[in-house]
């Protein structure tokens, strides 16, 4: 594998490329679904081949191939110069990368069980299991369950000598009942909706959802819910569940962040951002409790966003977004890092494939824990409504309008949890919303949850970001609106 890149980077520099970077990976693939007691998906496959991109005359190229042999990734390099070299005659500026090191080094991500070793027909059972658990609750009629496993092998070598190798193991599963009544449908989703959880470990992460053990309490929520009373439209105090509070993070603060899109370099799928450089180090993003890292870092947690080097050779890092309420920093590459007078790249250049050019991409962007017991906090609430598991999001293009539905609400009255609520939603404008958080719940309670299918660029790629987050209280938030009836 050293050879090709190595080959490549030589035929690059023969060439003209002033600077190049080459990564060859090998991405293995398994998915499992069923439906209604009946197998759904069923593939596994795997995919290799390099791709290598360059400076040449000022400009980037790019070009990738799956001919793993001399002539193969000798071409595919030619290929790229040619690329920067034409692209260089309507460029407006020369690229400038901000200083990195070179690191030579290997590195694992850590799991105990293999996926890949572990039997299909073991995996198929538990999951047809959980399903038929779903099936058996009275009023349920659509029952789902996944499970997708990954394994990423990467080769990266770049010309100011890294030489960096690679493995992740990324896991996930999840559970899902449906519940048809009349013109409304009822959903209830375990660990998380959108195929649940995933995280950067193996096997032992489905054991330790417990499946079984959920199918049924998820079931009877799902059927439970038509006979719910409809979540009140009003403004009030708003409780949000980690798994829906992760998504929020997502969408009100991990896309804004990304710093093409505040340039205007990538507006494709989430569009642009209203974090204007002059909001730098002044805007008030959020209220004085709200601290929010983007860490790929380890430490942090094993993360759909965890790495030990990104696909610029750029270590992981924890990077402070916002810092006592205050908006500190973006997520930037070695490019837009120069561009705005960074002394380094944060390390989120990231690519889904061989055949993709790596992107600003979302690390773990998290919520740090704060002080507060659950118990408490619901204790301390006299009036409010807790939502958990998101059913819909909409946010328009510049990341500060939303609305979001969950799945299941509850009323809370006198500090305790009083009734179910159906189709509960709530909406805002972001830094209005985040200034309204009051509390937030420790460490006890926090999780790093996993979202696998954030789309970027042009063509899309599809890339797993993660963020930590405890259940946080939030004052004077529009309720309820969504699902009201003229």
């Amino acid at each position: 594998m050293w050879d090709l890149c190595t080959y490549a980077l030589e035929t690059a520099k023969l060439r003209g490329a002033s600077y190049g970077d080459v990564r060859l990976m090998h991405l293995r693939q398994r998915d499992l679904t069923t439906k209604n007691g009946q197998v759904g998906t069923l593939a596994q496959g795997e995919s290799i081949g390099i791709g290598v991109r360059v400076l040449a005359n000022g400009t980037w190229g790019f070009a990738s191939t799956d001919r793993l042999t001399r002539e193969g990734v000798a071409a595919c390099a030619a290929q790229a110069v040619s690329i920067a070299k034409a692209s260089a005659l309507a460029k407006r500026s020369n690229v400038v990368l901000a200083p990195e090191n070179a690191y030579v080094d290997s590195w694992q991500s850590p799991f105990r069980k293999d996926p890949f070793e572990i039997p299909v027909e073991t995996q198929l059972a538990l999951l047809l299991a959980a399903d038929g658990e779903m099936r058996k609750v009275k009023g349920v009629t659509l029952t789902e369950t996944s499970m997708q496993f990954r394994k990423i092998d990467s080769w990266f070598a770049s010309s100011i000598g890294s030489r960096i190798h690679q493995r992740k193991v990324i896991s996930g599963c999840g559970i899902g009942a449906t519940s048809f009544q009349g013109d409304e449908i009822q959903k209830r989703s375990y660990p998380n909706s959108f195929g649940g959880q995933h995280a950067l470990e193996g096997y032992e992460l489905v054991e330790s959802l417990d499946l079984m053990k959920h199918a049924p309490v998820i079931a009877d929520e799902a059927a439970a819910l038509h006979a719910a009373e409809q979540c009140p439209e009003k403004f009030g105090t708003l409780i949000l569940a980690g798994n829906q509070l992760g998504l929020q993070i997502h969408e009100s603060i991990g896309h804004p962040i990304e710093l093409d899109r505040v340039l205007g370099q990538e507006a494709n799928f989430a569009g642009t951002s209203f974090l204007t450089l002059d909001q730098l180090n002044k805007l008030k993003y959020a209220s004085s409790i709200v601290n929010v890292v983007a860490d790929a870092r380890l430490d942090h947690g094993r993360g759909l966003g965890t790495f030990a080097y990104d696909d610029e050779g750029v270590p992981a890092q924890c990077t402070d977004i916002i810092k006592d309420g205050t908006f500190r920093g973006y997520l930037s590459n070695r490019e837009t890092a120069r561009l705005i007078g960074l002394e380094r790249s944060s390390g989120t250049m990231r690519t889904e494939s061989w055949n993709r050019l790596p992107i600003i991409r979302m690390t773990n962007v998290s919520l740090v824990p704060g002080t507060w017991d659950y118990d408490d906090l619901l204790a301390d609430t006299a009036d409010g409504i807790l939502m958990d598991t998101n059913r819909s999001w909409s946010i328009d293009d510049r990341r500060y309008q939303f609305q979001f539905s969950t799945e299941i609400g509850w009323e809370i009255n006198g500090g305790k949890k009083v009734r179910m609520l159906k189709n509960p939603s709530y909406s805002g404008i972001t830094t209005e919303f985040w200034n309204s958080c009051d509390a937030i719940c420790k460490f006890d309670y926090w999780t790093l949850w996993g979202t696998p299918n954030c789309g970027k660029g042009q063509p899309m790629q599809t890339m797993g970001t993660g963020h930590g987050a405890a259940p946080a209280r939030f004052r004077k938030v529009r309720i309820g609106t969504a699902f009201s009836k003229q």
